[in-house]
């Protein structure tokens, strides 16, 4: 049976760590100057090799964790605290300042290995997510569940990096940051509930 409401709170976290509406104008500034065909080719390739990376860490990250004597509800706490952070980046807006200062000096031809798929898709924060996930649906069909949440999400992003001209011109910069700081708040609540879970695990939350 498909837990819905593991569903949809594995999409939300997801969507808000990856956050595709704050990677689209970094993909611009990425790719700017090249051709709409090279564009494509840039984006779908990263979302790929994203995925994959993923998928590893969804797959053997917690059999990782074990091998190095770390519980999982010590990795919940900490990737709660870790999601925290990002969600304070996310509401003072340094998320994104960082991003940009760091497209700027990976300024190469190729950026779709370095920095798209790693780490400003597969980073620190949504190989945490993963791992999380999986550890709350243990399973091949909490596997399965992760990975249609991370292919949706992942889906949802290459759609606006393809249409990231429109999404800018749309959007504008206010439309962009309003959004990335109600995703922010979002994303605090997620984390303090990830730390909660955590806790309750170890017997010291009701």
């Amino acid at each position: 049976m498909i837990d819905t409401a593991f569903l949809i709170t594995s999409f939300v976290t997801l969507f808000v760590i990856v956050d595709p509406i704050g990677l689209t104008p970094i993909f611009l500034a990425l790719t700017q100057g090249m051709t709409p065909r090279q564009r494509r080719s840039i984006a779908i390739r990263a979302t790929v090799i994203a995925a994959v990376l993923l998928a590893l860490f969804a797959a053997l990250g917690e059999a990782v964790l074990g091998f190095v004597g770390i519980s999982m509800p010590a990795f919940r706490i900490a990737g709660g605290v870790l999601l925290f952070l990002t969600a304070l980046d996310m509401l003072f807006e340094r998320r994104n300042k960082r991003r940009e200062d760091r497209s700027e000096e990976d300024d190469i031809d190729d950026p779709s290995v370095f920095p798209l798929a790693i780490p400003l898709i597969a980073g620190p924060g949504s190989i945490a997510t993963v791992i999380l996930l999986t550890g709350q649906q243990p399973g091949f069909a909490g596997f399965a569940m992760v990975m249609g949440v991370v292919v949706c999400v992942l889906a949802i992003l290459l759609v606006m990096c393809l249409f990231s001209g429109l999404f800018e011109r749309l959007l504008g910069k206010t439309g962009i940051t309003v959004v990335t700081r109600l995703l922010g708040m979002l994303l605090a609540a997620l984390s303090v509930q990830f730390v909660l879970d955590g806790l309750r695990a170890y017997g010291f939350a009701a």
